[in-house]
């Protein structure tokens, strides 16, 4: 394991490489309130295949916690990713695989013109692209089908105290940052021992993790944008999952160009409690692209 620092202007992004060298490039993106650390379960399924790197996006673990809520917009962040890629990855495109919000900033990222050149597929798990999912309910509701928007609305129903500053501060800080592995076992109805080990800094991830919601939750539900991608894109829909509900992704499809749906009996937090299961449809994932793009250049040829 080696660490290192890649700089996006005054953001300073804590990285972590592994696994084999010379294997195609797969990026870990974590969400919130996780660190790289996220993947601790993941990776030893993928080190022997795959050169690993992930890092802490910013606001989190040790990377650079910028003060100004507008830091935190999509846009920003998608530019750390691509500030990793260029500074760790090879000539060829990278893979990515990613969650909750690393899932979301992800989305951001693939959908830029140009993402096809940087990114060979994205693999997103439990993290939706805000500006479908804004356009999805609007469809919805105009057709006279409210059910699956009050769905997920009712899942997203604690965004709205995140949007209020300071007020879920002293929750967060004070009870969910020590009693985090219990409460995800119980909202995932899993075994609380896998949720585990959290970063040192997990107090303060959530907080200033919360900037991430009131930078872009109600801008991109508001003012959705048509966001498409020829990235090839596997969504790993957890069925369990009660913050993202699977009934929100119903639309993908128009959107991405080759999209895979792979579903797993898991709830949001599925790094940690189906490593190997999401390592296992990652691989085969990354194999089959790998093998279509080979065959592309031979064929080229």
């Amino acid at each position: 394991m080696r660490t290192r620092i890649v700089t996006n202007g005054p953001i300073r992004l804590h990285t972590v490489e592994e696994g084999n060298p010379e294997g195609p490039v797969l990026i870990l993106v974590h969400g919130w309130p996780d660190t790289h650390m996220l993947w601790d379960r993941v990776v030893p399924h993928l080190a022997d295949e795959f050169r690993i790197i992930r890092f802490d996006n910013r606001g989190a673990g040790a990377s650079t916690v910028p003060r100004d809520v507008a830091a935190y917009r999509l846009t920003h962040l998608a530019t750390d990713l691509f500030a990793v890629i260029d500074a760790m990855g090879p000539d060829t495109p990278v893979h990515l695989l990613a969650h909750d919000w690393g899932a979301v900033l992800c989305w951001e990222a693939v959908c830029e013109p140009g993402a096809a050149e940087r990114i060979a597929s994205y693999t997103s798990v439990s993290g939706p692209n805000l500006d479908h999912l804004a356009m999805w309910m609007r469809r919805r509701l105009q057709q006279g089908r409210p059910l699956g928007p009050l769905e997920q609305a009712l899942a997203s129903a604690y965004t709205v105290l995140f949007q209020i500053p300071g007020l879920p501060v002293p929750a967060l800080r004070w009870w969910f940052s020590r009693h985090w592995p219990s409460f995800v076992g119980a909202f995932d109805r899993t075994d609380s021992a896998a949720i585990g080990p959290l970063a040192p800094t997990v107090a303060d991830d959530m907080v200033h993790g919360l900037k991430l919601y009131r930078a872009n939750v109600r801008q991109r539900l508001l003012r959705p944008r048509e966001r498409r991608t020829d990235v090839p894109v596997q969504l790993v829909q957890n069925l369990r999952d009660l913050a993202v509900r699977p009934v929100g992704y119903e639309d993908t499809e128009r959107w991405v160009t080759d999209l895979h749906r792979e579903p797993l009996d898991a709830g949001h937090w599925s790094p940690r409690s189906h490593a190997g299961e999401l390592a296992e449809l990652t691989t085969r994932f990354v194999r089959s692209v790998d093998a279509g793009t080979a065959a592309q250049s031979r064929n080229a040829e």
